[in-house]
């Protein structure tokens, strides 16, 4: 089998609709694929309408967190995405986006940069506006070639010139709300260093004991020797391995199921998970 536990569409920062999402991963010979869109829920339906034959989707959202000023991304799998406290969490978490990148709109602009609201708007689609659209829209006027590029501290990384602080959920209270919503927590990407500060293995120790359930280690963003390192914190801490492309269309250059989980973690996700169950597809329309 082969497994993707971490992909965006354009409900957040991706470029494929949900429903391309589904037909592109089963197109790259994917068995299961996992919508994990920032803080929101919304393109489960299409998601699940196209879903075809022989795919099966995992249903899940990537939440927004810091821990001691330092932010940090918690995948959560399989939960009832209706349970009211998760629920009002993640609205906080969207509703913040706008302002908060309105503000960056407004630093860019005072330093220069024409960038205008309307330009970011029309690049999120009505998708949860976020960094990378705000990213897009600089690689739109030529200020950086990539999206990447506009991860810096001279322009949007954390602490950047143009960086605007969003509600962000303390992740031990992710944790809970996670397990109370009946879902899975998979720590995203720990170790991506290059996109600013990261959390302390200490604090990833206190996580795990909090309940947490895996860390993501195979990830473009970490190279070989932060695999092996998270591989032997995992091992140490009781913690479930996993891996993912953290797809985002044609945003990043990372392909659909270049990263990819062991199938007998992926069943323990599934065994622990009394939220939501993997939906199996039929075909699509």
């Amino acid at each position: 089998m082969r497994i993707d536990l971490h992909c965006h569409s354009t409900a957040s920062d991706g470029t494929d609709t949900p429903a391309e999402l589904v037909r592109n991963a089963a197109a790259a010979g994917l068995d299961v694929v996992a919508l994990t869109d920032h803080d929101t829920t919304r393109g489960y339906a299409e998601a699940i309408a196209a879903l075809p034959e022989g795919l099966t989707l995992v249903t899940g959202a990537e939440l927004s967190c810091r821990v001691d000023g330092i932010s940090m991304h918690m995948l959560a799998y399989l939960f009832d995405p209706g349970e009211p406290a998760l629920l009002a969490e993640r609205e906080l978490a969207r509703d913040d986006r706008v302002p908060r990148a309105q503000g960056m709109v407004a630093k860019l602009n005072a330093l220069g940069v024409p960038v205008t609201w309307e330009q970011v708007e029309r690049i999120a689609a009505g998708g949860s506006v976020g960094r990378p659209h705000v990213a897009s829209a600089l690689v739109e006027l030529g200020v950086v070639p990539t999206v990447s590029d506009a991860f810096t501290e001279e322009w949007l990384a954390d602490g950047g010139r143009a960086f605007v602080e969003k509600h962000e959920t303390d992740p031990f209270e992710a944790i809970r709300l996670i397990k109370g919503a009946g879902g899975v927590s998979v720590f995203a990407h720990p170790a991506a260093a290059k996109r600013g500060r990261t959390v302390p293995e200490s604090a990833i120790a206190e996580m795990a004991a909090a309940g947490l359930d895996g860390i993501e280690v195979d990830h473009m963003d970490h190279d070989p020797d932060a695999r092996a390192r998270l591989r032997g914190l995992a091992n140490e801490l009781g913690l479930l391995v996993t891996g993912s492309s953290d797809y985002h269309g044609s945003r990043k250059t990372v392909s659909l199921g270049a990263y990819t989980t062991d199938p007998e973690v992926y069943g323990e996700i599934t065994r622990r998970a009394t939220g939501a169950f993997p939906v199996p597809g039929t075909g699509g329309i």
